[in-house]
């Protein structure tokens, strides 16, 4: 049986809303000293695994027969299933969380089959929940949002997300980085991949470009820029946004532009 999807983001969203509480909550007396280390500058919190729990717990509520793809594992193994499956990253930003820097946030997407349907980011900080329904255009706290119209890159804001844990592309990157810089009104960097696609969705950047990315950093954000009347692919083609690792989002009337900075660097320094 099919939900009524808009009804599901709903729920979802006062899900998320709910759950953002408990990190409000528990950024103000936080320890960095409870931090651990999945990898190299790749952190994880108590803050991270709780918050995952009461996501999983009420997800399993509103959609019983859906599986799992998580980002702290506490679902147990990852369970995309031909119908329905919640795609989730409990903390976009936990750096910044670690570190009090007000950027982080709860992401949420929900895949029919192949399709992403559903979508919430809620910005902790400031308390904005983004959402989308598939067809059913994007919301900030309930309002229509929608990209911008700037078809000028010169008049455009960027923003990117910088490598952390993989530095082979790193010259390209820089490159890039450089080009953007002098060719648009700036490129600015909040540590949520999440956050900066709900941006892009609301008009507050006309791009954002990043890679080695992963699902769960992007799900939401990819219908809300979508629904939003933006445009979602990888650097240099229209690949599969979702799984490819590497993300191009825009108002749309950038794209071409944006993909053709990006691909001067990225074709020149041979990275595939």
């Amino acid at each position: 049986m099919i939900p009524d999807f808009t009804q599901l983001s709903l729920d979802l969203a006062a899900l998320c809303r709910n759950t953002a509480g408990f990190i409000h909550q528990e950024a103000a007396t936080f320890d960095r000293a409870r931090v651990e280390h999945k990898g190299l500058h790749d952190l994880v919190s108590y803050v991270d695994q709780e918050t995952e729990r009461r996501l999983v717990a009420g997800l399993r509520e509103l959609l019983p027969q859906a599986g799992f793809i998580t980002e702290e594992g506490t679902a147990g193994p990852d369970s995309q299933t031909e119908e329905f499956t919640w795609i989730i990253d409990p903390l976009d930003g936990t750096t910044n969380f670690v570190h009090g820097l007000p950027v982080y946030s709860i992401s949420v997407g929900l895949m029919h089959g192949q399709e992403l349907v559903v979508g919430v980011v809620h910005e902790v900080s400031r308390d904005e929940s983004f959402r989308a329904v598939r067809g059913g255009g994007a919301f900030c706290n309930d309002q229509p949002i929608r990209v911008t119209d700037t078809d000028d890159l010169h008049g455009s804001l960027i923003a990117t997300g910088f490598p952390y844990k993989d530095f082979g592309k790193l010259d390209a990157f820089l490159q890039i980085l450089g080009a953007f810089m002098t060719r648009t009104h700036g490129v600015r960097r909040l540590g949520s991949a999440a956050v900066d696609l709900a941006y892009v969705a609301a008009g507050r950047y006309e791009a954002y470009f990043e890679f080695n990315l992963n699902s769960y950093d992007v799900a939401a954000g990819i219908l809300l820029v979508r629904e939003a009347g933006g445009h979602v692919t990888q650097f240099l083609t229209d690949g599969d946004p979702l799984f490819g690792r590497e993300v191009v989002a825009s108002n749309g009337a950038l794209h071409t532009q944006v993909q053709g900075v990006i691909g001067e660097f990225w074709r020149q320094h041979d990275v595939s």
